[in-house]
């Protein structure tokens, strides 16, 4: 006599709750992925070169992509830690692959924001600077020398560097507008200006100081040492005994 087979050689069906208890752990996966994500790309980015330095440098500046990508990391955490949240169930499970989407987008925004951000701040902005400045010699055989830096500059760009013999007050040119000196400065490949400028200047009795200036000649701003822009000029005065 045969004996029936009363096992069940399928697995039960599951419920429609298990089915939304499953899908629920694996959005929970994936917003747990998502906060650890942004952890992970901060180290990177550290390793990078993001330092506190150039957030510091950011923020002095006023740099507008440090905040809108700190904002946007703060929203893709608490998008993480609301999906984490939210029940199962099928409603539950449809707001929180919402939740997450707006996630993972505050989330890109936040990483492609910060490198613009970090980027800029380190940069530069290709204003040049003038360091070490030295008179030596007498009058009559006067030896200038100083250094000229500039980062961030654009490839296509130049940096201008100019001497000028000035009178006691410092701003009125001795020989009008003639340049004692004067130089078109290209950066290397990145982006880097430095030189080491080093002349002799033979004073005329009525000069009463040196003006140095160098600027950004692609900003397309005025010159003027008191302009208040971003790529502004750097000026140097010397007076002479």
């Amino acid at each position: 006599m045969r004996v029936p087979n009363t096992g069940d050689d399928k697995e039960a069906a599951p419920t429609p709750d298990e089915i939304q208890a499953r899908v629920g752990k694996r959005l929970d996966d994936v917003a747990k992925i998502l906060a650890g994500a942004l952890i992970t790309v901060a180290g990177i980015m550290t390793a990078l070169g993001l330092s506190s330095d150039v957030v510091f440098v950011a923020l002095n500046n006023e740099s507008w992509p440090i905040y809108v990508a700190s904002l946007c990391a703060i929203l893709a955490i608490v998008c993480s830690i609301v999906a984490l949240l939210i029940h199962p169930t099928q409603r539950g499970n449809l707001w929180e692959t919402c939740v997450l989407i707006l996630g993972v987008i505050f989330y890109m925004v936040a990483l492609s924001v910060a490198v613009i951000g970090a980027a800029k701040a380190a940069g530069g902005n290709g204003r040049p600077n003038i360091t070490d400045v030295k008179i030596e010699g007498p009058r009559s055989h006067l030896q200038l020398s100083f250094d000229v830096h500039a980062d961030g500059v654009e490839t296509w760009a130049t940096i201008r560097v100019y001497v000028t013999v000035t009178r006691a007050n410092l701003d009125t040119p001795v020989r009008g507008s003639v340049d004692d000196y004067s130089s078109e400065l290209r950066p290397d490949d990145t982006g880097t200006v430095e030189q080491r400028v080093s002349m002799p200047m033979a004073l005329p009795p009525e000069a009463g100081g040196i003006s140095i200036t160098a600027l950004n000649a692609s900003n397309g701003t005025d010159d003027l040492c008191e302009s208040r822009s971003q790529r502004g000029p750097t000026c140097t005065r010397i007076r002479i005994p």
